[in-house]
């Protein structure tokens, strides 16, 4: 899907890693919520309360649960799940564009 629609676009950006990575939330009619963003190239630890799926859209990166021994390499095209209550790690190379899907 490349689009949304009928959907609720939050106007203030999520923005960490002083300007690395930027996300918009969408909040869709059933109440669930993705995020939409661009990673610049960079090494980040992500926590997480929910599971998410993150779609790369554009890019690539390397990513690993904290404490793994494997990265795992996803470019365009790709997604790769994370599951509930986890920190992740992620080695951007490239400025990466994403959309993360939250699990409820």
């Amino acid at each position: 899907m490349s689009e949304f629609n009928n959907v609720t676009v939050v106007k203030k950006a999520n923005i960490y890693f002083g300007g690395q990575v930027a996300s918009h939330s969408v909040i869709f009619a059933d109440g669930s919520k993705k995020t939409l963003g661009v990673m610049q190239s960079g090494e980040y630890e992500f926590s997480t309360g929910a599971a998410e799926i993150m779609e790369i859209l554009s890019g690539e990166l390397e990513w690993q649960l904290k404490g793994g021994k494997q990265w795992r390499k996803v470019v365009e095209g790709e997604a790769f799940s994370v599951p509930a209550d986890s920190v992740f790690l992620m080695k951007v190379a490239v400025p990466t564009d994403y959309c993360c899907s939250y699990v409820s």
